[in-house]
């Protein structure tokens, strides 16, 4: 017995033996279970390095959850001084939650008699829309409406008083978003543009810093996690930035009520239509080539792009974008505006928001003739001193030329500010022929002819085809090129480039924008004057400045028209042929325009004024009306400027001012609130209104055709001590002027100088209603 336990023992101590070759298996065999966790480990990261978002989407869209756009809020933008040009309001979209609503019976008619109540929806379309989809949660009633349209909802649901009531109302809530909103209607419209439904800028500055004015929408997630536990994740919205143009809007306001004002003055004269096919103006700092009025006619309302009526007086365009010669009137219009997705609509709408001051082409005419004087000026092959004969007609490659003043005959032996003062085409030939094509064609590509300007806005024309180059230059076209015709401008391109024949030869990139903030007001970006190039010299800049004073001040000058009261300005008239659609020259239609500066002494700002194609029997003849709105805009604008007269007043100088003052006071007690019609609603930062729906209706002191258009001086005082109590426009006797025209202290009866202390020049900027803008500072009639 006891041999065979020892037996039994020995066997079963071998059976439970762990030998060294099992351990090695086991060693084995954990190496590789470590490797393949290790493995799987690297394989986990890898594959949420590279596809984490992917698997994170999915597992979130298994689960119970909700996510809410944050709308950004895209950036204002302001005029120089901080006026509001375009914003954004809050708007809301009535949604309803038809789930929640049906959550209880007792939840179904106090909430659609909520929405009746305070919606004005009717209930029998949310009862039948509810039937057919009882499982709906995005409802939407009503889209973009104000807070005011949804405050009285909010205070009853609010109100504790109310709770037997409200408690029962489930399933109503408002979807955020934005409206762009333009505050001054038209003012500006051409270079602000707007927005299309999605909120991305179209034309102007909206579309060309759409990206700045931009910002990112904001994400709130909710979701029910596996446990049941309500997550939420906040992203918030990041704003657009601001951005500041360099438009002065009380000087943008006076320009296009000037613009209207033709326009009510010329339209239906000789043809059915507008004033004219184009009238159009820019007023640019010659120091800096900022912008601060850029304008055209006609104009559209910011806020109702879409209507129709702002075509009306305009040729209508076919729906192939061709122009015909029938003019659209209310009919037309009307019958448009009925038709849903009209392309006519939408054709002839693209016409109207184009900005024709940057967009447009055209032959300059006359206006070209200092650039051609300071070419053979600055090269050296003209000292100033020579004289060129007009023998009336001058044939070139075959082609009579003739002077445009031919008909009283030849203008004899004149002097190159002669030959500029008299708009003489036949010397301007003989100085070209001087210059040379090559050299012609070197200063055309200096004074940035053919090239785009790369102004801030969107739109500008491309003008490379439109000019003469060395293989399409002959003596033909360098003749007619001497007097702008032949080659194609925008006003931009001449506007710009005629700055720098009178600011010394500087060539300054035109800008609309100086400076880009954020939202807290903090400035990302200033943007400073970009100088480019120096064109001319300074001494051939002086050259240029006296010869465009001759032009205003000579005895045969063409542009006498165009000097404002009290002031000396320096500038050029231009008349040119146009050319048709088919290429050919229209022999009746012209393109008129005044190109000029002030004051001749030290230039400080630039103006450019066109007419295409106006409305009058002689067409060649309207230089002289664009030579007035130029006079008018200046008259208001360079006092806002504080630039002084240094000239004494005429008597019918200041019978001119008188008339503009009694106009004005007209305008501001036709359009100030009826508690307050005083002088204290023209402000140096006053936007209110559509500025160019009234501008111009008055025509106190004008005659026929704008031929002796009036003007007025808004010389006075200094605003901060006006005392503002001549309410409705009463035509007292002026305090503040002796019988001189000279400005007076109105207790003491001493003459007010430049160096007095305390001297300022008022705001003459009278736009419609006369309310006070965003910045205040109200300032007195000075006339009053």
């Amino acid at each position: 017995m006891q041999t065979s336990r020892s037996e039994a023992g020995a066997g079963l101590d071998k059976k439970n033996k762990f030998t060294i070759r099992m351990q090695r298996k086991l060693v084995v065999l954990f190496c590789l279970v470590l490797l393949a966790f290790a493995g799987l480990s690297v394989r986990l990261i890898l594959i949420n390095r590279d596809n984490g978002d992917s698997y994170k989407k999915q597992v979130l869209s298994q689960q119970q959850y909700s996510s809410t756009t944050i709308p950004y809020k895209r950036g204002e933008i302001l005029d120089s001084k901080g006026t509001k040009l375009a914003s954004s309001e809050k708007v809301y979209d009535l949604v309803l939650d038809i789930k929640q609503m049906n959550n209880k019976e007792d939840y179904v008619e106090p909430t659609i008699q909520a929405l009746e109540d305070y919606f004005s929806i009717d209930g029998d379309q949310v009862r039948a829309y509810a039937q057919e989809h009882p499982d709906s949660q995005y409802y939407v009633l009503k889209k973009r409406m104000s807070y005011n349209e949804i405050s009285d909802y909010q205070q009853m649901m609010a109100d504790t008083s109310q709770k037997e009531y409200n408690q029962y109302v489930k399933g109503i809530w408002f979807e955020e978003s934005y409206k762009r909103v333009y505050p001054n209607s038209s003012l500006a419209s051409d270079v602000i543009g707007f927005t299309r439904t999605d909120g991305t800028g179209t034309y102007g500055l909206e579309e060309y810093y759409n990206d700045v004015l931009s910002g990112v929408n904001g994400r709130q997630y909710g979701y029910i996690d596996g446990d049941d536990n309500l997550q939420r994740t906040t992203e918030a919205a990041v704003d657009g930035y601001n951005v500041y143009s360099t438009i002065d809007a009380t000087i943008q306001g006076i320009v296009e009520k000037y613009l209207k004002k033709y326009n009510d003055e010329n339209k239906d004269s000789t043809r059915e239509g507008n004033g004219a096919q184009d009238a159009a103006c820019i007023v640019m700092d010659v120091h800096s080539g900022e912008v601060l009025a850029m304008a055209s006619y006609p104009t559209f309302d910011l806020n109702d792009t879409r209507n129709p009526e702002a075509l009306i007086g305009s040729k209508l365009i076919d729906v192939s974008g061709n122009s015909t010669d029938t003019v659209i009137n209310e009919e037309i219009a009307a019958s448009m505006k009925q038709e849903e997705n009209n392309d006519l609509l939408v054709q002839n709408l693209n016409a109207l928001w184009k900005n024709y001051c940057i967009n447009s082409t055209y032959e300059p005419g006359s206006t070209m003739k200092p650039f051609v004087a300071a070419m053979g000026l600055e090269d050296g092959r003209l000292k100033g001193n020579e004289s060129f004969e007009c023998t009336g007609i001058i044939e070139i490659g075959g082609y009579k030329i003739r002077c445009h003043n031919y008909t009283n005959g030849a203008e004899g032996w004149l002097t190159i500010g002669e030959s500029i003062e008299r708009s003489c085409n036949v010397t301007l030939i003989r100085i070209a022929q001087v210059i040379g094509i090559d050299e012609f064609l070197k200063y055309m590509s200096e004074y940035n002819f053919g090239l785009k300007t790369n102004i801030d806005l969107a739109g500008e024309a491309r003008t490379a085809s439109l000019v003469f180059n060395s293989s399409t230059m002959g003596p033909t076209e360098l003749a007619t090129s001497s007097f702008g015709q032949g080659f194609n401008v925008t006003m931009i391109q001449m506007i710009t480039g005629f700055c720098s024949l009178i600011n010394g030869g500087y060539y300054y990139e035109p800008h609309m924008v100086s400076k880009i903030t954020a939202a807290d007001g903090s400035v990302v970006k200033n943007i400073e004057p970009r100088l480019l190039k120096q064109t001319i010299s300074a001494e051939t800049s002086e050259k240029i400045r006296e010869y465009c004073v001759q032009v205003v001040e000579g005895a045969n000058g063409t542009g006498k028209r165009a000097k404002p009261a009290g002031y000396r300005i320096g500038g050029k008239t231009g008349t040119a042929e146009t050319v048709s659609a088919s290429g050919t020259r229209e022999k009746e239609d012209y393109v008129v325009s005044f190109l000029g500066y002030a004051p001749a002494e030290d230039p400080q700002i630039a103006i450019y004024v066109v007419l295409n194609r106006p409305n009058a029997r002689e067409q060649d003849l309207e230089t002289r009306k664009a030579c007035i709105i130029a006079k008018n805009i200046l008259t208001e604008v360079l006092p806002y400027l504080n630039i002084f007269m240094t000239q004494e007043l005429t008597d019918e100088e200041r019978a001119e001012l008188e008339a503009m003052q009694i106009e004005i006071r007209e305008q501001l007690s036709a359009n100030a609130p009826a508690s307050d019609v005083s002088g204290n609603d023209v402000s140096g930062n006053d936007v209110s209104g559509n500025t160019t729906d009234t501008g111009g209706d008055s025509s106190a002191g004008d005659t026929t055709a704008g031929e002796n258009s009036s003007a007025a001086q808004p010389a006075g005082d200094d605003p901060s001590t006006t005392g503002g109590d001549t309410a409705n426009g009463a035509e007292a006797d002026n305090p503040y002027v002796n019988s001189d025209g000279q400005l007076i202290d109105p207790t003491t009866g001493e003459v007010i100088t430049e160096d007095s202390d305390g001297y300022d020049v008022p705001v003459s900027g009278i736009l419609e209603n006369g309310a006070a803008g965003d910045s205040g500072g109200d300032t007195q009639n000075p006339m009053e």
